[in-house]
């Protein structure tokens, strides 16, 4: 029974590590990469996926070893998976629309074309 516990207190205490470097490696990428949309996708990716390895390891390390079943983290799991990802997503849109300028070696654009014909479809007709 001693050596189950030690191992999952373990594999509980490799999630949160995970979830650590994760979190570390988000940070490296925000302060590495060239443009917005690129800064964004390694905090929505890593970030959100670090943070919710912390909550679930802490979250598994109470209810296996202490009884005790945390709403909190529940819902701070929750809010993180819901929340973070749209987020990014919002935060995203919001700076192609009001015109944040790509990466100068961006190869694929594929919003241009759809915001155009957007546009060009709400424009009123000058006839």
């Amino acid at each position: 029974m001693e050596t189950i516990k030690m191992i999952a207190e373990l594999l509980f205490a490799l999630l949160i590590l995970t979830g650590a470097l994760l979190s570390a490696a988000s940070s490296v990428g925000l302060i590495r990469l060239p443009d917005v949309y690129l800064r964004s996708h390694a905090a929505a990716k890593s970030a959100t996926l670090g943070v919710l390895c912390v909550l679930s390891g802490a979250f598994l390390y109470f209810a296996f070893f202490l009884d005790f079943i945390s709403a909190k983290l529940l819902l701070g799991i929750v809010f993180v998976f819901m929340t973070s990802p749209l987020a990014a997503h919002l935060t995203s849109r919001a700076a192609y629309r009001s015109g944040v300028p790509l990466w100068n070696r961006r190869i694929q654009d594929d919003l241009k074309e759809v915001l155009e014909k957007e546009r060009t479809e709400t424009e009123p007709s000058s006839s």
